[in-house]
């Protein structure tokens, strides 16, 4: 009372609450409007509604009292966080305000992250910024929020967290062979790599919290620590993550978990919570929609099993080197690729045949009667190496091999830029057996888990072909083993097979190519590397070039439909040139920004694929693209 809005504004004056609910909630002494106008408040409330109701949404009114008569001045659509846009949107269509369109329309699919993820208590992080606890900023990666002691290697981060602890895995940049560690950890920090570097591709399918690309931060393994300027973190230091806006902070702050994600986690129909029903409804509303369909990238069993959780409709990709990471198999792997004879090399393999049967069956059988693309052997060979001399020793005392010859042998392996190298269909046509074993593996878990009465739908995807020949050497190969497996198993068994579109060449030929391939799938993190001509994991002068606006949008985040975009039209529309029924889909990280999927549903494709955690994203923006072109 007594006062102007800039007075409120400037903060010199202490607003009164509005109406007693609001005293009541806040505590507050000071007398409400609803008690000491009771009339104009009265008149405040039933305009309030009614503008409410005309524009059928929430409004941020402004308002004055002048004489003891209450003025509008004016009303705007009012702000609101994702939790309330989509509980807005939900509650609106159920009182009848608005329709299921107007309510898929009303909440932006991004916003369905603070839906899904743990997030900090504001006050905490409020009072954490307060206190200058932020030590640097880099990339969202992986949203949500996550605190717990930084730990420098993968080993330690297993370990800690089998004690009970919640660790940070804290690496300059992450390789395969961390995939246990991130695997164990609460979050991920690095301080090289972009948007699709390995750490943020796996923390996104994993759905851990990671920020990456930090490179205020200066990393000693020797020391066990890192530092920013003159601020030091040792190992079991306290460290939060908001992978949500890219903030690194020192000390513990606590966080809140995802309410829809606690009912969600082991249940697929949770009783008795309305805000997991009203998700439920919006979702089942844009599936209602959507033409696109929607599966998940996901490499074992539980990230399946997640992904159906979130509405999967199958796997676009399932990346079988992160397979070979684990204990029992990493030696086996390391054997094989050292082996100088065929001999050696299919001995070695031969272990890893039972282990890769089981990871598979396990993806069929969490994926009962959908889809599941399995792509064979994709990264260059030394990234299965130990790194270093003491790494080439311990391998070399458990193989029986001399040291100086491993080193030797894994020294030739390296390559100037293995992006583009000896790797993907490459390794297939070089080590035929590699491609064997695997599709040996694929074709007998299919079989058995058929047997078991199980829908079983295998595809088995070559990776990096450019050209029909080397499609057409890795497909023959699959064929001949599939049928001697379908046969020696007596099952009738439908399968397919095809390639991952990530080299211009292949988008360019895609109509020779279509003469082998079944499906498309397209690789736009690779695609988007090799039409730049850009290392994701080296763009270190992005942010210049987004802040000097020389690219609107990260490539990395958003699909360029410029260049890569161009492509992938052409394939699209060579690829049905030559077999109209062929399968389009996209597997690369793109499947789940939103601006990305709208695209692949104007070029026509049949899905996107995405990391678990953004499907509920990627079936909002399916089936926004589709009511947008109404």
């Amino acid at each position: 009372m007594n006062a102007q809005g800039e007075d409120v504004v400037a903060g010199i004056r202490t607003p009164q609450p509005v109406n007693l609910a609001q005293k009541r909630k806040t505590g507050t002494k000071l007398i409400s409007l609803e008690e000491e106008m009771p009339e104009i408040y009265a008149q405040l409330e039933a305009t309030a509604k009614r503008l409410d109701t005309h524009y059928r949404d929430m409004n941020d009114l402004e308002f004055t009292i002048q004489k003891g008569k209450l003025w509008l001045l004016q009303t705007r659509i009012g702000k609101r966080t994702g939790f309330a846009a989509f509980k807005m949107a939900v509650d609106m269509e159920r009182e009848g305000l608005i329709t299921k369109e107007e309510a898929l329309m009303r909440v932006d699919p991004e916003q369905l992250n603070q839906l899904l993820r743990p997030v900090f208590d504001p006050g905490e992080k409020a009072k954490a910024m307060s206190e200058g606890k932020v030590l640097a900023k880099g990339l969202n990666a992986g949203p949500g929020a996550a605190a717990g002691r930084a730990v420098f290697n993968a080993p330690d981060a297993e370990a800690w967290a089998d004690r009970g602890e919640d660790v940070i895995l804290v690496r300059i940049e992450t390789s395969p062979e961390d995939i246990r560690g991130m695997n164990a950890a609460k979050g991920i920090l690095t301080a090289r790599g972009g948007m699709t570097s390995h750490a943020a591709l796996v923390a996104r399918q994993m759905g851990k919290v990671c920020v990456a690309g930090c490179g205020e931060l200066v990393i000693d393994y020797g020391k066990r620590q890192m530092a920013v300027g003159d601020q030091v973190i040792k190992e079991g230091d306290y460290i939060s993550l908001d992978g949500t806006t890219g903030e690194v902070m020192a000390g513990e702050v606590k966080t809140m978990p995802s309410e829809v994600l606690q009912v969600i986690d082991g249940q697929l129909k949770p009783e008795g919570s309305q805000i997991y029903q009203d998700y439920a409804d919006l979702l089942s509303w844009a599936d209602e929609v959507r033409k696109l369909g929607v599966r998940a990238n996901a490499d074992q069993p539980d990230q399946a099993k997640t992904a159906v959780a979130f509405g999967a409709e199958g796997i676009g990709l399932c990346r079988t080197e992160h397979m070979f990471f684990e204990e029992d198999r990493i030696d086996s792997v390391r054997e094989m690729i050292l082996s100088d004879e065929k001999a050696d090399r299919e001995k070695a393999l031969a272990k890893l045949l039972p282990m890769q049967r089981e990871d598979f069956a396990g993806l069929f059988r969490a994926m009962d009667g959908f889809p599941v693309i399995i792509r064979t052997l994709d990264p260059p060979l030394h990234e299965f190496l130990p790194h270093g001399a003491k790494g080439i020793a311990e391998l070399a005392e458990k193989i029986g091999a001399p040291a100086e010859k491993l080193q030797a042998k894994a020294d030739s392996l390296r390559e100037a830029n293995p992006m583009l190298g000896h790797r993907g269909c490459r390794l297939g046509i070089v080590y035929p057996e590699i491609t064997e074993m695997q599709a040996r593996a694929i074709f007998e878990a299919a079989c058995e888990v058929a047997k078991e009465g199980i829908t079983v739908i295998p595809e088995v995807m070559i990776p990096l072909v450019g050209h029909v020949n080397e499609l057409k050497a890795q497909k023959e190969l699959v064929d001949r083993v599939a049928k001697e497996v379908i046969v020696s198993y007596g099952v009738d068994l439908e399968y397919m097979i095809g390639t991952m579109i990530e080299l211009p060449r292949a988008a360019l030929t895609a109509d020779r190519i279509a003469e082998e391939a079944e499906f498309f799938s397209y690789g736009t993190n690779d695609l988007t590397q090799t039409t730049f001509g850009l290392s994701r994991d080296d763009a270190k002068f992005l942010p210049d070039y987004l802040a000097a606006e020389i690219w609107e949008k990260d490539p990395f985040q958003t699909i360029d439909q410029d260049g890569v975009g161009a492509l992938i039209r052409i394939g699209v529309e060579k690829g049905r040139s030559t077999r109209s029924d062929l399968e389009v889909g996209i597997c690369g990280e793109h499947g789940g920004d939103p601006a990305s999927v709208e695209f692949c549903h104007r070029v026509g494709m049949d899905y996107v694929s995405c990391s678990p955690f953004r499907v509920p994203i990627a079936r909002l923006a399916a089936a926004q693209a589709v009511l947008k072109e109404k």
